[in-house]
């Protein structure tokens, strides 16, 4: 990543921490830490795989198996005249 790709990302997911100047003024290894930290933090947040989906399969399977169950009204197409 670039100088200001990584001055962005910090300045941008910092949540109001850090300001342009203060981040582009850094010793480049304190951005370079904070970079990384803020990376693994945001890499850490992401759902394993088994979190992907909201139901698992058999979960999912149980509610295809109540679907077939479900009865369709049937609906009227005019209103009756009173």
């Amino acid at each position: 990543m670039g100088l200001f790709s990584i001055i962005h990302e910090i300045v941008f997911h910092g949540n109001g921490g850090y300001n342009y100047d203060d981040v582009y003024n850094m010793p480049i290894w304190l951005r370079k830490f904070t970079f990384n930290k803020i990376k693994e933090w945001f890499d850490n947040q992401k759902p394993t795989k088994n979190e992907d989906s909201w139901v698992n399969n058999s979960e999912a399977k149980q509610e295809a198996s109540k679907n077939k169950n479900i009865k369709v009204p049937t609906y009227v197409t005019k209103a009756s005249k009173k």
